[in-house]
């Protein structure tokens, strides 16, 4: 092999194998033999170099320019263009397509704290908390907005509780707490709990409230308007939510004021309420009231002109709504009295269905969601009477006070008109068809009111209200309703006013049965 092809040798030593892994040892003392476990390797190193050199090493960019000019590229690359483009058109149509013809939402009606909830009166503080007199005044009253906050009522109406001797009018101040019942820091002190628990305060500044006549004599209008003036600014500053005053149809050209007042409340916030109690049930003097000033609330004795049959209530609803227009209604037997004053004790579970589903906002007395008797002993007038916080209450009816008749009782029964009246009121405050939806009522059996309410793509809601003291059969007709909301073949049992059904049921709508003086809340879905 000449110099130039010569190949280097790499050596191995395999001296250091193992010995079993060691080649044949030659034969002992052989002379001129290799040393053992020396092997020489040749490795040709021209024929790797020759071989990497035969890699492939692409195209150049003329030869690329060249095959991507060609007529068959650039004829795949247009109708893989064109291609790309018709897919994306025709998915924005599509796209487009689905928005316009998929239904679409209503707007939502501006929704003030009010419209959200129940207000819940506390007319007479003393009695509210009981005779004794370490009950705490006002400041007593921070006790209890854990109760209230566990009846998800939105508001607290209360008072009147600012200091009046009867009939003087210069010893009137509606700027100070009467001082038998606390301070202003307490009543401050109140307010700012009250906000934590998200309750707002509804303060009574109705003046001669212990007096004959509760806005002093005709020929004292301008004293008692100025006071109401300056009551109103100030206890805006102190931060209260909202106002009431009682017996409007007493005040001599009542419209007027409460104009006046309304655009005081509303100068600080539109979330500033003001509520308007009157003893009339006559229509057109509500009416009258509702039309002087925008977001009234107006409490009157309309419904308790009720004949308590089924056809006089729809009447009486359907007359108030259509009457009231687009006017937020609030719903209550009177401007301050108990339920039970009105109503006999089958009907209270009733109504309280009733109140909870209509739209607008239900205004309660305390005591009206445990069934609160009022009634005035022999040759006595009448009094509020005490809230019944447990047996040991004092009571001022007669008879002895049971477990079944208190707050302690009810709390603890899931079948109490205390638990009903907790869970309508739940259930109205994160329910669009109950909170703001459209109402419709149905033609029904005799002694029957039935109607649906129904806000948009939610859950529809259906309640029938028996008023008779016999079992009926519903038979809904619902030839007014609009096609998105006709009645379906069955609908699901929400709540029955009466323990024993079982919630979840679906219920055959064409053989409906009611108990006496029951009451069902039921539920459909949306269908497009």
């Amino acid at each position: 092999m000449s110099q130039d092809t010569e190949v280097d040798m790499k050596e191995v030593e395999l001296n250091e194998l193992e010995p079993e892994k060691q080649p044949m040892n030659a034969a002992v003392g052989a002379a001129g033999g290799e040393k053992n476990g020396l092997v020489k390797i040749k490795v040709a190193e021209d024929d790797a170099e020759a071989e990497a050199g035969a890699k492939f090493t692409g195209l150049s960019k003329e030869e690329l320019l060249k095959v991507a000019g060609s007529p068959g590229w650039v004829r795949t690359r247009w109708v893989l263009l064109l291609l790309f483009w018709l897919g994306w058109l025709g998915m924005l149509a599509g796209a487009v397509v689905i928005i316009v013809r998929a239904p679409r939402c209503r707007e939502l009606p501006v929704q003030r704290w009010w419209h959200k909830g129940a207000l819940y009166r506390v007319g007479d503080l003393q009695a509210f908390l009981g005779p004794d007199a370490n009950a705490g005044g006002v400041a007593g009253l921070k006790k209890h907005l854990d109760y209230l906050s566990t009846l998800k009522v939105k508001g607290l109406v209360l008072g009147p509780v600012h200091e009046n001797r009867k009939d003087e009018i210069n010893e009137t101040n509606l700027k100070q707490i009467d001082p038998t019942l606390g301070t202003s820091d307490d009543f401050e002190s109140l307010l700012t709990a009250a906000k934590k628990k998200s309750i707002h305060i509804i303060l009574d500044l109705t003046p001669n409230y212990h007096g004959q006549n509760p806005w002093f004599l005709p020929s004292q209008a301008d004293t008692v308007a100025t006071k109401m003036k300056e009551a109103l600014s100030f206890w805006l500053q102190v931060g209260v939510d909202g106002f009431q005053v009682q017996d409007v149809g007493k005040l001599p050209g009542a419209s007027s004021y409460l104009t006046e007042w309304q655009n005081i409340t509303k100068s600080v916030s539109e979330d500033k309420l003001l509520i308007a109690g009157t003893d009339s049930s006559d229509l057109q003097q509500i009416l009258s009231l509702l039309e002087s000033t925008k977001d009234l609330l107006v409490t009157s004795s309309y419904l308790s002109k009720s004949s308590y049959t089924g056809e006089h209530t729809k009447f009486l609803v359907t007359q108030y709504l259509n009457a009231t227009g687009s006017h937020w209604c609030s719903w209550s037997l009177s401007q301050a009295g108990f339920l039970t004053s009105f109503l006999p004790a089958q009907f209270l579970r009733l109504y309280q269905l009733l109140l909870f589903t209509l739209p607008g906002t239900p205004v309660f007395n305390y005591g009206d969601e445990i069934g609160l008797q009022s009634a005035a002993l022999p040759g006595q007038p009448m009094e509020a009477p005490f809230m019944l916080w447990n047996e040991s209450s004092p009571s001022r009816n007669s008879g002895p006070v049971t477990s079944n008749m208190t707050v302690k009782g009810q709390k603890e029964d899931p079948g109490s008109l205390l638990s009903l009246f907790r869970w309508l009121s739940e259930e109205r405050g994160k329910e669009r068809s109950l909170l703001h939806g459209d109402f419709h009522a149905l033609s029904s059996t005799s002694g029957l009111f039935s109607y649906v309410r129904h806000w948009d793509q939610n859950e529809r809601y259906l309640v029938v209200l028996n008023f008779e003291d016999v079992s009926q059969s519903a038979k809904l007709g619902a030839s007014n309703l609009p096609a998105s909301t006709s009645l379906p073949a069955s609908a699901n049992l929400v709540r029955s006013t009466h323990p024993g059904r079982k919630e979840g049921t679906s219920l055959e709508l064409d053989s409906l049965s009611l108990d006496p003086h029951e009451g069902l809340l039921l539920s459909f879905p949306y269908v497009a």
